[in-house]
């Protein structure tokens, strides 16, 4: 299985939460690092923008 977005591509998140509208207005993040598949199997990513940086699932996030 590999990746569908790769190191430095931006993404959004598919769902953001309220924090999430709050610290990153933009919703914009990039892909800082590919990570393994967690214990369900899924592929997961270390995302950042500006000062936030988040581990998500393929799933939570899509394209800018």
């Amino acid at each position: 299985m590999s990746h569908k977005f790769k190191v430095k591509q931006t993404v959004r998140l598919k769902q953001p939460g309220i924090s999430d509208n709050w610290i990153n207005s933009a919703g914009v993040y990039e892909v800082l690092r590919l990570m393994p598949a967690d214990q369900t199997g899924e592929l997961s990513y270390r995302i950042k923008s500006g000062m936030t940086e988040r581990a998500v699932r393929e799933s939570e996030i899509r394209s800018a």
